[in-house]
């Protein structure tokens, strides 16, 4: 099993697919988004700062994000293989995160880029709703997946919320952010003949068929 990178803009599912391939390969979700927003609810002085940069739509500093994935990586859970979403966001961190794996004797892997257009990512980005109790997620812009009672789970009927960072502004800082560093990190990655794309304005489903070919 090889250990899985995806790269893609803000909302465009990277997310719901790693949960797929962790349901069917049963291997780690490391996700730098999740680990910053639980850093985010601890009421200290990183949890402070790092809450307020998320809400604000910039990113947080790369010397605690670097500590933070390879610290995660050195778990043993890693070994057999992992996914990693939401990072590197630039090529300074695509680099370091190059020199972490070769310190812990890692290989890239495959990594896999949902390209997406961005009049969608706008409708998922200030439609998601997110269950307080087992993390559903849900979109208000979209009949398929919006909840059958307004701010209420369908599955556990815990109360829907929406991210600090899930409205239109943070998303405009957010996507703009992504068009600039992100480049050079395809463009890296595409040179060491690792990177893969795929198409995300398609179905949840046939996203992931798209993806599981890769892995397989």
């Amino acid at each position: 099993m090889k250990n899985i990178m995806f790269i893609a803009p803000p909302a465009a599912g990277k997310g719901t697919q790693a949960e797929l391939v962790v349901e069917k390969y049963h291997i780690p979700h490391i996700s730098t988004g999740d680990i910053l927003r639980e850093i985010s609810k601890e009421d200290s002085e990183i949890g402070n700062y790092v809450k307020e940069t998320l809400a604000s739509g910039q990113l947080v500093k790369d010397d605690i994000t670097y500590q933070l994935i390879e610290d995660r990586l050195k778990k043993d859970d890693c070994r057999k293989g992992f996914i990693i979403d939401g990072f590197p966001r630039n090529i300074d961190q695509a680099y370091q995160y190059d020199k972490i794996l070769d310190k812990l004797g890692y290989e890239v892997g495959n990594v896999i880029l949902i390209n997406i257009d961005k009049k969608t990512l706008e409708k998922r980005i200030t439609g998601r709703r997110i269950c307080e109790k087992c993390n559903s997620i849900y979109n208000i812009n979209d009949e398929a997946s919006s909840p059958k009672q307004e701010s209420i789970c369908d599955n556990c009927g815990g109360k829907l919320y929406q991210r600090t960072d899930d409205n239109l502004a943070s998303f405009e800082t957010r996507y703009q952010t992504y068009l600039d560093k992100t480049e050079p990190i395809i463009k890296h990655y595409k040179d060491m003949g690792v990177l893969t794309e795929v198409d995300g304005n398609d179905t949840i489903e046939n996203i992931f068929k798209s993806i599981d070919k890769i892995i397989k």
